[in-house]
């Protein structure tokens, strides 16, 4: 690790990085990303004519067996859709009922994820979300909770809601390749909620965005949640400590999501001087990325890692090594909260399915 606050990043966490400078505000970035205009243009297009396909009926919709709630977003990774399902599947847990989290099964790390955030639901992995559903509803689930599924326009839903992030306002404004959207704004118009995240962004430029989201679209409630770190606990213990403790200390921040540098900045509000070792999203540990950890854990740093990360590095871990500990988040209502608590509710009513 070094000693500058940043310790090397791994290729694909590289490549990750280049495509966040490419579709950010930089002058040199909005020149570098010119030449991907046209390619953006010709996606947006391609993905405005399939929505349209959906809406007029030229394309098939598939009816889920029980109710159904969608989350998902415009832009690619980071805004904290995984967070928000986990939240929302609890929410449901809570009132006495057993979600179904279906996902479409993309990389290890999400399944175990859930598993963990919501030991009493249901876990399903499967890119047939239709037949997910039904494996669900067969291991006893009586609501379905979909987990980046905003863009599955072949499956119908109860309620579909868009998460935006406010820790992308400012940059490229360019579908794919160009900007990191899978869809324009007017994909909104799909929306029954909005819900607003944030990670690093100040809570002003959230709250600007979610006003300016309200003002365009009167008739969808519009939340906006802060995604902070709520604990630490040891990952193989489980034992809580104080975020107190991070003030002063330097920490080693391992993340192997799409946005690792929020993930450093939680952890530097906490007080951390922090040393940020990112990895590609869905990153594989091998051995040697664990010896490295241990290495630093070992040296008396203190190893905070992500719930993702969390889920492939605890079988792993040596048994003499100091062990990491875990940044657990926690969704923190700002503004709006209760409109998607009664959005929620009205799920389950009978009449929601008549």
């Amino acid at each position: 690790m070094s000693a500058s606050g940043a310790a090397p990043a791994a290729p694909g966490a590289l490549a990750t990085r280049a495509a966040r400078w490419l579709w950010s505000g930089a002058p040199a970035a909005r020149l570098v990303r010119l030449p991907l205009v046209p390619l953006a243009a010709l996606y947006g297009a391609a993905v405005r004519l399939r929505a349209a396909a959906y809406r007029a009926g030229w394309r098939p919709v598939a009816r889920l067996p029980l109710p159904t709630v969608a989350v998902g977003n415009l832009s690619v990774g980071g805004t904290g859709k995984t967070p928000l399902a986990a939240w929302i599947a609890r929410y449901y847990v809570a009132r006495g009922a057993t979600p179904g989290i279906l996902l479409r099964g993309y990389g290890e790390d999400e399944p175990l994820v859930h598993a963990r955030l919501v030991p009493q639901g249901i876990v399903v992995a499967d890119p047939d979300r239709p037949a997910a559903a039904r494996a669900a509803a067969a291991r006893g689930a009586d609501v379905l909770v979909l987990d980046d599924a905003y863009q599955l326009l072949g499956v119908g839903r109860d309620l579909n809601i868009a998460v935006l992030s406010a820790d992308s306002v400012g940059g490229s404004v360019w579908p794919l390749p160009a900007g990191p959207w899978r869809e324009g704004a007017d994909a909104l118009d799909r929306a029954d909620l909005i819900v607003v995240t944030r990670k690093r962004a100040p809570g002003a430029t959230a709250e600007r965005l979610a006003t300016w989201l309200a003002r365009r679209r009167p008739q969808t409630p519009v939340c906006l949640a802060h995604l902070a770190v709520a604990e630490l606990v040891g990952m193989q213990s489980g034992t809580a400590r104080e975020l107190t403790g991070l003030a002063g200390r330097p920490v080693v921040a391992v993340a192997g999501i799409a946005d690792p540098e929020s993930f450093a900045a939680q952890l530097e509000a906490c007080g951390a001087r922090v040393q940020l070792q990112a990895y590609q999203d869905h990153h594989r540990y091998g051995p040697g990325d664990v010896a490295r950890l241990a290495r630093a854990a070992a040296a008396g740093d203190y190893v905070v890692v992500t719930e993702k990360d969390a889920v492939k590095l605890r079988g792993r871990w040596p048994g003499d090594a100091p062990e990491p500990l875990v940044a657990v988040l926690a969704v923190r209502w700002e503004r709006n909260g209760a409109a998607l608590e009664q959005a929620l509710d009205a799920v389950l009513a009978p009449a929601a399915r008549a």
